[in-house]
């Protein structure tokens, strides 16, 4: 009896070790996904990335990238690339999906705001669009007021002077419509270049300290 015990807590504490090492590798290849889904989808290359974020999105549909202070869910990922495709239906899907769980993602909000206004919902677009670049005006506050890596975020308010033109579009009496997208999307793009700029900074800071220390 007391052997049989022993296999089934064998059995089971192996089981959960299995288990926890299928985790660790499911969540390295969907990682893995989204920074390759990233590479492609800042050369411009969005047909090469949509597979890629649509294999993580598979993988481990809950799956929050983590790789920086600024974290997007992998179904704003999904959605911003079909947007960069012109799959307004789909983009819309993946995105709405991203806001219904996470409302902290503003990125998938801006993103959402872009695929209505161009779908023709342009007065739930706007608004969306407007609480999108709010939120991540705030977020950018935050990180330089709280955040200890809060100095290698937007440095030079380049980001935040171009969410205040467009606030300024958007209070405006006259929306310009298509301009207004336009720079919406780069900015986009903008804070998808920021992530990679402020971990290189960061990098860059930590190795010339190792140094120093190294020296002492």
């Amino acid at each position: 009896m007391k052997n049989a015990k022993w296999q089934t807590l064998t059995f089971a504490i192996y089981s959960a070790y299995f288990a926890i090492l299928l985790s660790g590798c499911a969540s390295f290849r969907v990682a893995g996904e989204i920074q390759q889904g990233r590479r492609a989808l800042l050369r411009g290359e969005s047909e090469v990335a949509l597979p890629h974020f649509q294999r993580a999105a598979q993988l481990d549909p809950n799956y929050i990238m983590n790789y920086s202070p600024f974290q997007q869910s992998v179904w704003t990922y999904v959605g911003k690339t079909y947007y960069e495709t012109g799959n307004l239906a789909e983009a819309r899907k993946a995105l709405e999906r991203a806001r219904s769980r996470y409302d902290w993602d503003q990125m998938a909000r801006l993103y959402l705001g872009l695929t209505l206004a161009r779908d023709g919902d342009q007065q739930r677009g706007l608004k969306e669009i407007e609480g999108g670049l709010k939120g991540l005006n705030d977020w950018l506050d935050y990180m330089e007021q709280y955040h200890p890596d809060g100095n290698f975020w937007d440095p030079g308010k380049n980001l935040r002077r171009h969410i205040q033109t467009d606030l300024a579009m958007l209070s405006g009496k006259d929306i310009r419509g298509p301009e207004l997208i336009s720079s919406a999307e780069m900015l986009g793009k903008k804070f998808e270049e920021e992530i990679d700029l402020a971990k290189r900074d960061q990098w860059d800071q930590e190795t010339r300290d190792g140094d120093d220390d190294g020296r002492e």
